[in-house]
């Protein structure tokens, strides 16, 4: 079997791991140390994957997203900010010098099992990070989020958390049940 091998930097454990890049029809993976904790990576999604990096960030997982960059931009930012690229471009992949993870399935659930799998939890876990920006989330007092959320929310909940980026704020609505039942089945 034909293969090319070249070297990623693996950004938590500062050594280099070997990238396989095979044949198209074949799969591509990333054979880093599974056992390893990577569970701090940070991550940048490609224009493909906007929402994957959404329900990344939902899991807590500090996920950049870059909807309409082309390729050199996207492997400048994921080495700058030493992310691990998630993308579905085998090309993209499997470029020298960037640390990158080939989606292998359209369906988000298995999209969602991929990176776990890969990088492990995240530290922060689930529902600290604004879905649209990724932006770490703050607790806001009951009393601050009054004037933030519609009365009967204000009401009905006690716990409130703030994104400072976009002033979006977040409570466990009747979505957080459905969110979180997504969740258990990935």
């Amino acid at each position: 079997m034909d293969r090319v091998v070249c070297c990623v930097l693996c950004f938590l454990n500062q050594y280099a791991a070997p990238l396989h890049r095979l044949r198209s029809y074949q799969r591509m993976e990333n054979n880093t140390n599974p056992t390893q904790s990577r569970s701090g990576r940070k991550i940048l999604a490609d224009g493909m994957l906007g929402r994957l990096a959404r329900w990344l960030r939902i899991l807590g997982y500090d996920t950049a997203f870059e909807s309409a960059a082309d390729d050199w931009a996207l492997v400048r930012r994921a080495r700058a900010e030493g992310r691990l690229l998630l993308t579905r471009d085998r090309q993209l992949a499997g470029r020298r010098g960037v640390s990158a993870l080939l989606i292998e399935s359209e369906e988000l659930a298995a999209q969602v099992r991929q990176v776990v799998a890969s990088v492990g939890p995240s530290l922060d876990g689930p529902f600290t990070r604004c879905p649209l920006c990724n932006e770490r989330l703050v607790l806001l007092s009951h009393e601050a989020a009054r004037e933030r959320v519609p009365p009967h929310v204000h009401r009905s909940q006690r716990e409130f958390r703030l994104c400072p980026a976009c002033g979006r704020v977040y409570w466990r609505g009747t979505h957080w049940d459905h969110m979180k039942e997504t969740l258990g089945e990935w």
